[in-house]
């Protein structure tokens, strides 16, 4: 029996450190390749963030705000529709993705925002911006236009997060539950994220090398713990105080819809409207939850219209 239960005993020690092992197996983000990057970094007060600018030499920004899994290079179709259009466009990785850094901490809305405060003041963007938030990055939009909309002109929300999200099932239980779910996580998403990835692969996409750069993050060390901080601490509550927030300041806002989404539902649309009755909302059809690069045109089409209308208004 004594043989039994450390048998036992030992095997809960090897299950219970496997996830650290795994952790440990990933690469951290190297100085070389920082070096080596196109773009630039802003020492914030959670580690560095990686910036790029992209666009035009002058003109007005956009600053782009991506989502829970996939790093800023999901804009770089987006940023070359929106170039033509002649703004300079900011896009950024979020903490615990891309050449940022991957602090500890929980990753709520607060967390996210002072990020993007300090990187817009450390590279002096004054001027009234346009913000565009996709996915997570919509909540985290909303949430920084709820405190700041002095400093925009608008903003722009693709398939936001923070109204009808859809974690699934594993996701919203390991949320939900510290200790264990943390363990099931770690164990359970790298895998299931490949398999969405590969499920994608041959979708059109105008963002080259997409499914490869969404692979690669599952590589990096400090990546998974964030997506799980971000699932339970930003995408776990409504972002309805910061849109209502947002509708008695009378900031304009487009939302953007793929019709085909299954992450942000539709249903998403009408709680918008409730919080938002000004809200301008669109919705692109045969669109999933990637549309800004696989529907990066359409998108800029939307934007263009929204600003043609406005000059009319």
């Amino acid at each position: 029996m004594i043989w039994v239960a450390g048998g036992f005993a030992l095997v809960v020690l090897v299950a219970a450190l496997l996830p650290r092992y795994l952790e440990l197996r990933r690469q951290p983000v190297t100085k070389r390749e920082r070096q080596d990057t196109d773009g630039g970094f802003v020492g914030t007060s959670r580690g560095l963030t990686h910036y790029r600018i992209l666009g035009p030499t002058r003109g007005p920004f956009v600053v782009c705000v991506h989502g829970l899994t996939t790093p800023s290079a999901v804009f770089e179709g987006l940023s070359v529709h929106l170039a033509r259009m002649g703004f300079r466009v900011l896009v950024y990785d979020l903490y615990g993705r891309g050449l940022s850094a991957r602090p500890h901490g929980r990753q709520t809305p607060e967390f996210f925002t002072l990020q993007l405060r300090e990187l817009l003041d450390d590279l002096n963007l004054t001027e009234e911006l346009t913000l565009v938030g996709y996915s997570m990055g919509g909540a985290i939009a909303a949430a920084f236009a709820a405190e700041e909309d002095h400093r925009l002109r608008r903003i722009v929300l693709l398939a936001p997060a923070g109204m009808a999200t859809t974690l699934g099932r594993e996701a919203d239980w390991a949320a939900k539950m510290p200790g264990l779910g943390d363990w099931l996580f770690h164990m359970a998403f790298p895998r299931a994220q490949r398999a969405a990835i590969e499920a994608e692969r041959g979708i059109p996409s105008e963002v080259e090398g997409i499914a490869e750069v969404q692979t690669g993050e599952l590589t990096r060390r400090g990546y998974v713990r964030s997506v799980l901080s971000s699932l339970r601490y930003t995408l776990s509550e409504p972002m309805e105080a910061a849109h209502r927030s947002i509708a008695a300041g009378g900031l304009p806002v487009l939302a953007i819809w793929g019709r085909e989404d299954a992450q942000i539902p539709l249903r998403a649309m009408s709680l918008l409207t409730e919080w938002n009755r000004s809200a301008r909302q669109e919705v692109i059809d045969g669109a999933g939850h990637g549309l800004p690069y696989t529907h990066a045109a359409e998108v800029a089409a939307l934007v263009a219209r929204e600003l043609e209308d406005e000059r009319h208004r």
